[in-house]
């Protein structure tokens, strides 16, 4: 066995490891690369792997990538994968990197996987900046725009959030975000809690674990209020239901982070390592979704590799209170019920839809559906037969599972599959509004271009597909990730410009939400994925 090691400049630049290196260990009979060819592999995978199998490749939402599994498949087997994707919900990749780049990471996988430091509290506090002090932010919008109908979009790669203007459709502003921004949340309306100028702040985590306060009231120049960083790689984000403090979770460090909202000072950090449902110990127990309970004092906290749910009670930060809630593995996306009581998450290797009641703080059900759900921001809706429902788009299978979500009012169909709708491909979105007749899911993981770049519109009461609607043509881009204005009368559609990813020519496709007829684009963004309107953010328009 020989001990090799390397400099850590390439991997620090995406998550902020220590320059002084480390050291890894390389059985004899593993392949081999050059120094340089590994930080750019190591750099890679961190950026396009890391999230669905691991930093450590033990797996996840993707397969184990250890070198016992990946020496059994062989190089040429690796590339292969690599470059064409699976039928199983991995992407193809032979657009984003050359045939050398995908070599070199089939190699780098064969190899054992590189450990990446801790973080301490003290190590995130020093990362927090002020740019605009609180007492200097203004008492009311400075801009004279609609800011409630803005739409804060995700610029993925370029690492950089677009504020747009829902009304002229014109890009506000474009601010200097953290690398591959995962998800931008703001205050939203609570029925215990009640925060000021709901709808105003909003908070970005992105993959190199940093977080950006952004003030909607603020001048274009000067949105971005305040930064921190809380792990080296993140994926979730949420705001307490006062706007008091501000929760995100790592992907590594396996930890959750509670923020002072006003400063994003770190106040407290929790450890999410420990045992999973089976009773094994998780060394990498990623903190998947977070989200604040609508009607309950408390965050939501998934733990993806242990199936556990922790409902995080923010009332006495001193002396917090957590409540552990066991279901499946591995959790990803969730969203909550149109009553804010029940949170529905998906457990994707379990192909189970996963209910937890937040008012009794407990295991509500577990649903099973096809393979891989995942139902990003969610979508709930209203069913003739079946009443308040609820859908998920998959990875793994062209597939919509609606189920029943009212206890109440329908408890002969709360938690049981109502109906499926086949689409063309695996999806990775799916939204609605109370005022549409429809319902949009995408196709984001089919390996077809003509069908990642299209998304495909079904009927409410027919459940049938109504409308397969090709956003783009161009070669190198994908459809994604659908989110209606303020009053349901428009539906904004990503284009994402995967292969040519350092220049703005990602562009936001709006349609009319009754005729589906396209009504205008807006270009000039990078890479853009995920988008949130503020008005229905913020009054929980699922």
């Amino acid at each position: 066995m020989k001990t090799i090691k390397y400099g850590l400049s390439a991997i620090s630049l995406a998550i902020g490891i220590a320059a002084s290196g480390f050291s890894i260990s390389t059985l004899a009979n593993e392949p081999t690369l050059s120094k340089a060819d590994y930080e750019q592999a190591k750099l890679q995978y961190f950026q396009r792997c890391a999230g669905c199998h691991g930093t450590l490749r033990k797996g996840a939402t993707g397969k184990s990538l250890e070198p016992e599994e990946t020496l059994k498949k062989g190089q040429t087997r690796l590339e292969k994968i690599i470059a064409y994707g699976t039928e199983g919900g991995m992407n193809n990749f032979d657009d984003l990197f050359t045939k050398e780049e995908i070599a070199n990471l089939a190699t780098f996988i064969q190899m054992t996987p590189p450990v990446p430091p801790e973080m301490s509290l003290e190590q995130m506090r020093s990362h927090t900046k002020e740019y605009v002090a609180p007492k200097d932010y203004p008492s009311k919008p400075l801009h004279g725009l609609n800011w409630e109908n803005f739409f804060v979009v995700i610029e993925r790669d370029a690492g950089k959030a677009a504020i747009i203007d829902g009304d002229t459709k014109k890009i506000v502003t474009h601010i200097d975000t953290g690398y591959a921004v995962h998800v931008i949340k703001g205050t939203e309306h609570h029925k215990v809690d009640h925060a000021k100028d709901v709808g105003r702040f909003w908070y970005t985590i992105g993959r190199d674990g940093k977080v950006n306060k952004i003030d909607l009231w603020q001048t274009p120049d000067k949105m971005l209020v305040a930064e921190t960083k809380m792990a080296y790689d993140a994926r979730d984000i949420a705001v307490s239901g006062d706007g008091k403090y501000v929760i995100a979770g790592g992907y590594w460090p396996a930890h959750f982070v509670i923020m002072d909202a006003v400063t994003l000072n770190p106040l407290k950090v929790v450890s999410t390592r420990g045992y999973n449902t089976k009773g094994e110990f998780i060394n990498e127990a990623r903190v998947a979704a977070i989200y604040t309970a609508p009607n309950e004092s408390s965050f939501i906290v998934a733990v993806k590799e242990t199936g556990q749910m922790l409902q995080v009670d923010y009332s006495d930060l001193d002396n917090l209170t957590i409540t552990t809630i066991a279901s499946a593995e591995f959790l990803h996306d969730g969203f909550f019920d149109p009553s804010g009581r029940y949170f529905q998450i998906a457990a994707n290797a379990s192909n189970k839809m996963v209910v937890v009641d937040t008012k009794e703080r407990k295991l509500e059900a577990m649903i099973d559906v096809e393979s891989l759900p995942h139902p990003g921001p969610g979508a709930n809706w209203v069913d003739k037969k079946c009443g308040p429902v609820a859908g998920t788009t998959h990875l793994g299978v062209g597939l919509v599972s609606v189920w029943g979500n009212d206890p109440i009012g329908h408890p002969d169909q709360a938690w049981k599959l109502c109906y499926e709708v086949e689409t063309d491909g695996a999806g990775v979105f799916i939204r609605t509004h109370e005022t549409s007749q429809y319902v949009w899911a995408d196709q984001l993981k089919h390996p077809e271009p003509e069908i990642q770049q299209s998304v495909q519109v079904f009927d409410k009461n027919t459940h049938e597909i109504v409308k397969t609607i090709r956003v783009t043509e161009e070669e190198g881009k994908a459809a994604l990730h659908m989110e209606f204005n303020d009053d349901g009368s428009e539906v904004w559609v990503s284009v994402w410009n995967r292969k040519d990813a350092r220049n703005p020519t990602g562009e936001i496709v709006v349609y009319d939400a009754k005729t589906l007829k396209e009504k205008t684009r807006i270009k000039g963004l990078t890479t853009p994925t995920g988008k949130f309107n503020v008005f229905n953010r913020a009054n929980h328009k699922t």
